[in-house]
């Protein structure tokens, strides 16, 4: 039985992990010089003036005001994603009070800093506010900063849940590296219609067998409390990637909101902050916390997790934040050596509820640090480092305390060991051939779909491919291609309007795939589907050269992707011209244009943002070679 602590490291991990070290070196180096160069300018109000101390904490009562006037006394800064729309964060709503409470209680002080946008791609799925939904992530970070701009704070919380909001604090946290910071979230929903039966329902309506009201009440049903949509999506994947790298307390990250413990673990969640801070006497900057150990760490829980595609966008993105170079081929590699130990829908169906009853992060983290899948050393904002994590928390006379974990899965058709894992590897292989890179996710999809050669059936707007279906035409070996439909043509939005309708044709016996620049997400599901493919159709990339009924051959065992054309004709083949007038106005879209205009590839985060430290480095590069001419 594997104990709490961690094993020799797996050779792939360590070396996977040494290569992004020896990438990242100079970036990570100047990062890090950055942020202890904040640190020195002050953390906290003793570097502002008289005017804006008072500006600061106009609206404070007389007590907090006494506490802010003391510079040895803590002050949080809350970044929030509340919203009363979303089942996710609408939770949020009481945590600010339940935060200042307990801060209060400690004798330090927590200011509301700023909220943050929150968007919901299941409200925005096939609608034209997707389009806006990546780009969200980086709003997020942008409006973060703005929260905390002020510096009149010793640490922060963020609190966050779903998909683009974590990714887009994390940025944030990133940025304002040299504060402590602490994510803080609120938990699941309680289970509701099985995932099984509430897919059937939309399968059924594709095919016209239900009305929309069966669809409507379904999805009700499924969708139904305040909390966190219970399938494994990338909201989901966000809080065991948190936890996974030591953002969160142990065993926070499932915990359903409106429950007594949840409410407790805020509240020790804002006492730890203020212990991590520099007034608090343990000072835990987030830069010296997340490192390429952590980036690591997270891609492992992400793939034995059998968690969410759209973080082969995100984790890159995140790790360029904090001066770490991660790339596709990482995830590749270290895929290889994960086992898969959760089923979880889509990849079972169970819920993520079914997961923490069965024995949740603590049996998980108990398997991975026992294979030594894990950097077991990484500091963590719980003032330990990950091996306490194979612990849970329980609530004595109204207080948190941590006992181990279960030792043995308590339903291992929902969550397994390492010696006997769903499946030997995370099920995430990068695609490689003459149309570019992409990312496929298997996890869902049965071994005897995983190889498709079929002609291609080539859609620009997922909205065309309705009409094809009812008419009959896709009712063949087909792969459907969606192009046009990446960062910087039009914000790279989810498809999983395509999803129920492949589903369909899989199920009447068809060879089906999916091929796109655009995203799928968590819930990508039965169908092999190769996304994120770079560069994208605008951009160059090869997706604009197919044709209709070229031969496509799609391998997801041996991560190949290639059109069978002749090579000479291929190469003298120009690119298609994407018709894209009708993404860019309406609905707000008309804002981001100069996103799309600075968006990166996928492969590179699909981010606004550049490479931050790297940029800065090729900038001195330059440089130096024309002061050399």
């Amino acid at each position: 039985m594997p104990s709490s602590t961690s094993a020799t490291l797996n050779m792939t991990v360590a070396e996977v992990t040494q290569r992004i070290r020896e990438r990242s070196a100079e970036r990570r180096a100047l990062y890090e010089q950055r942020m202890a160069d904040q640190h020195k300018r002050g953390v906290h109000r003793g570097e502002l003036s008289c005017g804006n101390l008072a500006h600061g904490f106009a609206a404070c009562n007389p007590q907090e005001k006494d506490s802010l006037k003391l510079m040895n006394s803590a002050n949080l800064g809350i970044i929030s994603a509340y919203n009363d729309m979303l089942s996710a964060h609408q939770p949020f709503e009481t945590f600010p009070e339940t935060i200042k409470g307990a801060a209060r209680a400690m004798g330090s002080t927590a200011q509301f800093a700023g909220g943050v946008p929150a968007m919901c791609d299941g409200v925005t799925q096939g609608q034209p506010g997707m389009e806006l939904s990546l780009f969200s992530r980086d709003v997020i970070a942008m409006a973060a900063a703005v929260g905390l701009s002020h510096n009149m704070f010793d640490a922060a919380l963020y609190l966050g849940v779903c998909d683009k909001i974590i990714p887009g604090l994390f940025i944030a946290a990133a940025r304002f590296g040299h504060l402590p910071a602490m994510f803080v979230p609120a938990g699941p929903m309680p289970s509701g219609l099985p995932n099984k039966e509430k897919a059937r329902i939309r399968q059924l309506y594709a095919e016209g067998k239900v009305g929309r009201d069966a669809l409507l009440e379904a999805e009700s049903e499924s969708y139904h409390s305040p909390g966190t949509c219970t399938f494994y999506g990338t909201a989901n994947s966000n809080q065991l990637m948190m936890e996974v790298m030591g953002l969160h307390l142990p065993g926070t990250s499932f915990v359903n909101p409106g429950t007594e413990m949840r409410e407790a673990l805020t509240r020790y969640a804002t006492e730890q902050a203020i212990r991590n801070t520099e007034p608090g006497g343990e000072y835990r900057p987030f830069y010296k916390q997340i490192d390429e150990r952590a980036i690591v760490n997270a891609v492992v829980g992400l793939l034995a997790s059998g968690g969410s595609t759209n973080h082969t966008l995100h984790l890159i993105a995140m790790a360029a934040a904090a001066g770490i170079t991660l790339t596709w081929d990482d995830f590749t590699d270290l895929s290889a050596v994960t086992p898969s130990l959760m089923r979880v829908y889509p990849n079972g169906q169970a819920d993520i509820n079914h997961f923490q009853a069965s024995g949740g992060m603590s049996f998980l983290f108990r398997e991975l640090l026992g294979a030594g899948l894990l950097h077991g050393d990484i500091p963590t904002v719980f003032g330990t480092d990950l091996t306490a994590y194979t612990q849970e928390p329980f609530l004595e006379d109204g207080k948190v305390v941590w006992h181990d974990g279960p030792e043995k899965s308590l339903d291992e058709a929902v969550l397994s060991t390492v010696a006997n894992p769903f499946a030997p590897t995370g099920g995430l292989t990068v695609m490689k051939g003459n149309l570019g890179r992409g990312v496929i996710k298997v996890s869902a999809v049965a071994e005897e779909h995983r190889i498709v050669e079929a002609p291609v059936k080539i859609f620009e707007d997922q909205n065309e491919m309705k009409a094809a279906f009812e008419s009959g035409d896709l009712d063949r070996d087909v792969i459907v291609v969606v192009r046009f439909q990446g960062p910087k043509a039009n914000g790279m939005p989810e498809l999983h309007k395509l999803t129920p309708f492949l589903g369909v044709l899989q199920d009447r016996g068809f060879k089906v795939a999916l091929v796109t620049d655009g995203r799928m997400s968590g819930a990508s599901g039965k169908v092999p589907a190769s996304i994120h493919m770079s560069p994208e159709a605008l951009d160059g990339g090869p997706l604009a050269k197919l044709h209709d009924g070229d031969i496509v051959r799609l391998d997801a065992n041996a991560g190949t992707l290639d059109a069978k054309v002749d090579p000479a004709t291929w190469g003298q083949r120009e690119l298609a011209i994407g018709n894209l007038d009708h993404y860019h106005v309406g609905l707000g879209r008309e804002l981001f244009s100069g996103f799309r205009h600075l968006a990166m590839h996928g492969e590179e985060g699909a981010g606004v943002f550049g490479g931050f430290e790297a940029d800065d480095l090729a900038r001195q590069e330059g440089q130096i070679f024309q002061e050399d001419a």
